[in-house]
């Protein structure tokens, strides 16, 4: 080894040091700001606790047991009247009376959703989706109905400060018990849940909830929250916001945990702008403040979303995730820290809920806005792409997706017709791609009496001169067996990322896969490898046989006619073929039974082009197009391109 391979080993190694210094100096740096945030809420709980018995916590009144007396403190009773005496002195009357009431749950629902209301805070701590049920293993199983996130960790509270005295106190609802009013049902079917809390005789914060009961699914998954402080302008301390606490922790819902967190997290949009942001999805924790506006955040899950919008913007998010740990049955702890701007003017704020499934028909027409500027754009909660992709996807996949659902109800049928209609659509690429290479193939010989005529190094340009030259007359573009893969790659590309978002797929069936929008698994491995998993896809396995069929039969093609090709052999025929297996074995299997089917028309498609058009054809079209540059006039372009090569070789010489 020399002194050169020494040296970059110790390179290599110090940058691997200074990296891994660096990043634990982070994971320290973000550690920290975690316990200091958890020690913060910690405290605040405590703060707000009532001490209440187990069977006050359920809205019953303990009865203490005959003569029952602690140690020189006077009975129960007594000191439940001293407790209650001290949070009198400390919140008021009617903040002290909520915060040692037990609390209730009750449920509301609607033809989608099931949603469960605790008194305790007044929110919701938890949501039923009525049409859509948890993996199981055994598909007779399936029949527990997805929960959004888990009720023990739901928490949503906003806090604020009150005068007391001449003091203040600060007031976080989750530690308080609302007083529900009976739930009401308006003409058109919508269900109000009313609770309030009472912090002063005639003045209340004021919860009103509305479940839909419309048949559009995009209202029936929106749950309008309203809140109203009544007659409290007065009781008000001195502050320019109001502050909202939202965490919760998702359940695992899907066959794979490595997938579905892979595209769980929180994600956010900024006012006046059409996409979204999203916190990074591969680490283990992550937090993120945004200082400025925020028009929704959303816990967002691989299928489904729990979205938290306020029309008129709040001031600021910061939000946080923390991952669960493989089998626990959840995947993200999710965390939301936001605020509102208040003034005493300040009666009211308008906002809502969106529970529901990422589904692109719905989530677009969430919030009929009636301007572009009120748009809420939910759908792009669905990851289908950027740029050009994204638009495959929404204008051209989509559409025909669902039209084709209306009337097929095997989704393995409807991704072969998919299938079919895009190669047909580029079906003009693939013969121009073919008939490219092609006459490179039957110009090679006159391109390898150049390789003899001009065999020294200084002719390399003479060389290439003469070449392009060849090339020219016989209309053949050098990159035309490239560009029609270029063209096609947005396309392959988008279905890339259709097939996992789709949720249509979630939970259907076909030939030996349980669920196309996961991996399907024909053999369970007693081992994990590296890169590749604990199971076997039939379909992954399949479709990198068909990859390497089309990759080989595609080298033969282009090495014939490009000899500068055969020392890529390796690259172009096994190794895509290998990463794609490794790659694709937890991944959809409807995403790998299209790419096996796409394959497997390729080949089928560039075999009856082979058949449709033979070599005296094309040698006929090659004649044509020589004739026709021999007798037409050169184009601007080709006269700079000639010129251009002129000088290099005079250049050359020097």
């Amino acid at each position: 080894m020399d002194k050169k391979s020494i040296l970059g080993i110790v390179l290599i190694g110090l940058v691997f040091l200074g990296f891994a210094y660096f990043s634990n100096k982070e994971q320290e740096q973000y550690r920290k700001e975690m316990a200091e945030w958890q020690v913060y809420q910690d405290s605040v709980a405590r703060a707000n606790a009532p001490q209440v018995t187990e069977a006050e916590t359920v809205g019953v009144t303990a009865e203490p047991t005959p003569g029952a007396e602690t140690s020189g403190e006077g009975s129960i009773d007594e000191m439940v009247d001293r407790q209650m005496q001290q949070q009198v002195e400390l919140e008021g009357e009617y903040l002290a009376a909520a915060k040692m009431a037990g609390s209730k749950e009750f449920c509301v629902e609607n033809n989608s959703i099931k949603v469960t209301f605790s008194t305790r805070g007044g929110q919701i701590c938890g949501v039923t989706l009525k049409d859509y049920m948890k993996y199981a293993e055994k598909e007779e199983e399936r029949v527990e109905p997805v929960k959004l996130f888990d009720p023990a960790s739901a928490n949503f509270a906003m806090n604020f400060y009150l005068k007391h005295g001449n003091s203040m106190i600060p007031v976080l609802t989750s530690g308080y018990t609302f007083e529900a009013d009976p739930v009401t049902t308006e003409g058109d079917g919508t269900k109000v849940v009313t609770m309030r809390l009472k912090v002063a005789e005639n003045s209340a914060l004021e919860y009103r909830y509305r479940i839909n009961e419309t048949d559009s699914p995009e209202r029936e998954y929106l749950v309008d929250f309203d809140v109203k402080l009544v007659n409290m302008a007065h009781l008000m301390a001195q502050q320019s916001s109001i502050g909202i606490d939202w965490s919760n922790t998702s359940y695992q819902n899907e066959k794979g945990f490595k997938n579905e967190n892979m595209y769980t997290t929180i994600a956010y949009r900024l006012p006046k702008e059409t996409s979204i942001e999203e916190l990074a999805m591969s680490e283990e924790r992550k937090r993120e403040k945004v200082e400025s506006a925020v028009n929704w955040v959303a816990f967002k899950q691989q299928f489904f979303s729990s979205v938290f919008i306020a029309p008129q913007n709040v001031m600021y998010a910061d939000v946080a995730f923390d991952t669960a740990h493989p089998g626990t049955g959840f995947v993200k702890d999710f965390s939301a820290k936001m605020a509102v701007p208040y003034t005493p003017a300040t009666s009211e704020y308008d906002f809502a809920f969106y529970f529901g499934p990422n589904k692109y028909s719905i989530l677009k027409n969430v919030g009929d806005a009636e301007e572009k500027d009120d748009e809420l754009y939910l759908e792009r909660l669905v990851p289908l792409g950027w740029g050009i992709i994204g638009w495959v996807n929404r204008w051209c996949v989509i559409p025909v997706f669902d039209f084709l659902r209306n009337y097929i109800s095997s989704f393995g049928i409807i991704i072969l017709i998919l299938v079919l209609l895009v190669r047909v659509v580029i079906s003009p690429l693939t013969y121009k791609s073919y008939v490219s290479m092609a006459k490179m193939r039957l110009i090679k010989p006159q391109v390898d009496e150049l390789a003899k005529k001009y065999p020294k190094q200084d002719d390399a340009m003479k060389r290439q001169q003469a070449t392009m030259e060849l090339y020219k007359k016989a209309g053949i573009n050098p990159m035309g067996g490239c560009i029609p893969m270029l063209i096609q790659l947005p396309i392959l590309i988008a279905m890339y990322r259709f097939f996992p978002a789709s949720i249509e797929l979630r939970g259907q069936s076909f030939l030996w896969a349980e669920d196309l929008s996961s991996y399907d698994n024909v053999l369970n491995l007693p081992f994990a490898l590296p890169w590749y998993g604990d199971h076997i896809s039939l379909f992954a396995l399949l479709m990198a046989v068909s990859l390497f069929g089309y990759s080989y039969y595609n080298y033969q093609q282009t090495a014939s006619s490009q000899p500068q090709v055969g020392g890529m052999k390796f690259m172009m025929v096994y190794m895509m073929p290998i990463m794609m297996l490794l790659w694709f074995n937890s991944y959809s299997s409807g995403l790998c039974y299209y790419y096996l089917l796409s394959n497997l028309f390729t080949i089928a498609q560039t075999q009856i082009i082979r058949h449709m058009v033979d070599d005296s054809k094309i040698q006929e079209i090659m004649a044509a197009s020589a004739a026709k540059k021999a007798n037409g006039k050169k184009s601007k372009f080709q006269l700079r391109y000639e010129e251009l090569m002129r000088q290099q070789a005079e250049r050359s010489k020097k």
